[in-house]
């Protein structure tokens, strides 16, 4: 009998909200799964659409980009420029075969630790009922 899949996530995390979620969330001791291979970024702004595909392009069976609030950005609209981003390159994705439900896109304050568990949770449910990036891109 086979294991169940297991995802590789990545996780696009601004450092000013989202991973100071992710930090209290570890420190309250909540659930998350370790699945997720955190990457702390300055802003979510900062997170072009060549290191999401390269992110893929390694091995990453989903890409999770969080960041702050709109109107909460510590660079003033860093988090702006990625809600207009995110769903262009998730059309990319659809288009070269991969499902654009790989590669989500979500919003968590440093206060929010119990929403980053929740989001971690949900994503890699998602990405587990997907299954492996190589079977969908047929290597």
């Amino acid at each position: 009998m086979s294991e169940p899949f297991e995802p590789r996530i990545i996780a696009f995390l601004c450092n000013w909200c989202s991973y100071a979620g992710a930090d209290n969330a570890g420190i309250a001791r909540m659930k998350s799964p370790p699945n997720i291979l955190p990457i702390r970024v300055m802003c979510s702004g900062r997170v072009s659409p060549e290191m999401i595909l390269r992110a893929f392009r390694a091995g990453a069976d989903g890409v999770l980009v969080l960041g702050c609030h709109i109107g909460d950005c510590h660079y003033i609209n860093g988090n702006h420029r990625t809600a207009k981003r995110i769903p262009l390159l998730r059309n990319l994705l659809a288009y070269v075969g991969i499902h654009p439900d790989r590669l989500r896109l979500d919003w968590v304050s440093s206060a929010e630790a119990p929403k980053f568990a929740q989001v971690t949770a949900e994503f890699v449910e998602t990405v587990r009922a997907l299954g492996p990036i190589k079977k969908e891109l047929g290597l």
